[in-house]
């Protein structure tokens, strides 16, 4: 008997199945914290301003710092990347833990934004713009940078699938086709905004809206309240007049 054959004869080599390599249940994420407050201030702007603002429809799924499990082509073994934040269109409106693309039919993200970082901005400007053009194929990819002493920002969209540039709207707005909504700066924040160029409000911003709007019509109601009752006032005493004039003829 041979050296080999002596070493565990009976343990039978474990079968490498489809399922081992492609995972069928829920992956959890594995992405890193975020850099700053920066970051996550900017990535909670970003979604809670979509979620309320299609708070009606179920045909998307939006998140931040989540991995997206995918594979190559011509690969058979899964990779992860971490957009800071994607949208994908027309899927079902669920929690997940990844969004792990064998699962969701093959379908990758419709638009990515990357936030700069110091440590990030190289890879994020050169690395991943390649994979998300050539592999992810994801019609648009923003960047911005949130130090206030920057705020690069940058969009491109897919023709004939290679990344070209878009150019901004009079407002300095870019436009982002699959989600029909525009991507601005607005008070150092990266923001969407509608096809009308409105911002788009977060859940406290539309309150405090909602809040200023029933304060100002408070404020009018007293003020015609009170203009109400000086003209009672002004008619009350003309007719005290008119009774006097009266009198005296």
């Amino acid at each position: 008997m041979s050296i080999i054959e002596t070493q565990h004869p009976t343990t039978p080599v474990p079968e490498i199945t489809e399922d081992a390599i492609f995972p069928s249940g829920e992956i959890e994420s594995d992405e890193p914290e975020l850099e700053s407050y920066l970051h996550l201030a900017q990535l909670m702007v970003l979604l809670n301003s979509l979620e309320w603002h299609w708070q009606s429809r179920q045909d998307f799924f939006a998140a931040g710092n989540l991995s997206i499990y995918y594979t190559p082509p011509g690969q058979n073994v899964p990779r992860v990347r971490g957009p800071d934040f994607f949208v994908a269109m027309n899927t079902e409106r669920k929690p997940r833990k990844s969004w792990v693309v064998w699962q969701e039919g093959g379908k990758y993200p419709d638009a990515i934004v990357e936030i700069l970082s110091p440590s990030t901005a190289q890879t994020d400007r050169t690395k991943k713009k390649k994979i998300y053009q050539d592999t992810f194929g994801t019609p648009n990819y923003f960047w911005f940078d949130p130090n206030p002493e920057s705020l690069e920002f940058k969009g491109f969209h897919l023709v004939n699938g290679k990344y070209e540039e878009i150019q901004p709207n009079e407002q300095g707005l870019l436009w982002s086709e699959p989600l029909g909504l525009y991507l601005g700066i607005y008070r150092q924040q990266l923001r969407w905004f509608t096809p009308e160029g409105e911002l788009v409000l977060t859940p406290g911003e539309s309150a405090a809206q909602e809040r200023k709007a029933k304060e100002e019509l408070q404020a009018t109601n007293q003020e015609l309240q009170e203009q109400l009752q000086q003209m009672e006032a002004m008619l009350a005493q003309y007719r005290e007049q008119l009774r006097d004039l009266s009198e005296d003829r």
